[in-house]
């Protein structure tokens, strides 16, 4: 039987989030703006949002001080969007700062600002042993996530991500444009790897704000499919 989280269903939810600017991040937060049962949402961010909603309050932090900066801070959840690409951090060390280091200073400072539910973007695939890098630093990162002490930790590990980036290259463009086609064919054990579209991604993420399971759960295709569909009811 699922243990229910110590909060009244009708109490309604203040969430931290951070990734606001990015593919997940800005669905995550339209769909946390929408939801009946989030009353608050703490957006942190390095610059301004640039826009103003009565549920929205824009944090402007640094993430080596997070901790400090959010300092007095009470959430019931915290959502976690970041993420960058080696191309754009420019060497493996700076991407390893983003999707390890920044990512685990804002679950430390999430719960230090007592949220019990913690909901984090990986990617499929995701192993400390893997030989991919980036596989390697997804499964240090859910690694690290582990002995916050979270109630409930949440890792939705979709594959490709389809959705218009800011800048994307010609070659990005055409894997996206086809993997819709490409899905048909991954069946059985493969869904997995299916391309799914950041707002199902963030419509998972806050979907699962109303999940009374706890401890570690991981959600690969389907599941994050019945999670998206969860938070439109």
């Amino acid at each position: 039987m699922a243990t229910r989280i110590h909060m009244a269903d009708s109490e309604p939810k203040t969430v931290l989030l951070a990734g606001a600017t990015g593919l997940v991040g800005q669905w995550a937060l339209e769909s946390l703006l929408e939801a009946p049962d989030v009353g608050r949402v703490y957006a942190v961010t390095r610059r301004p949002l640039g826009r103003e909603h009565s549920k929205l309050a824009n944090r402007i932090v640094q993430f080596d001080q997070l901790e400090s900066q959010l300092k007095g801070l009470s959430v019931h959840a915290a959502l976690c969007c970041l993420g960058t690409t080696l191309r754009k951090a420019g060497s493996e060390e700076a991407f390893r700062e983003v999707d390890v280091g920044h990512v685990v200073a804002f679950a430390r400072a999430a719960r230090s600002a007592q949220a019990q539910r913690f909901v984090v973007v990986s990617s499929v695939g995701a192993d400390v042993r893997s030989k991919s890098f980036y596989l390697r630093t997804k499964g240090e990162m859910e690694a690290a996530l582990v002995p916050i002490g979270f109630s409930s930790l949440d890792v939705l590990q979709p594959s490709v991500l389809l959705g218009r980036r800011a800048e994307m290259r010609p070659l990005e463009l055409l894997a996206i444009a086809a993997m819709p086609f490409l899905n048909l064919f991954l069946r059985g054990s493969r869904e997995i790897y299916r391309g799914i579209p950041a707002r199902t991604v963030a419509a998972a993420m806050v979907g699962v704000l109303r999940s009374s399971r706890r401890g570690p759960q991981r959600h690969t295709y389907s599941g994050i499919q019945a999670l998206a569909r969860s938070r439109r009811k």
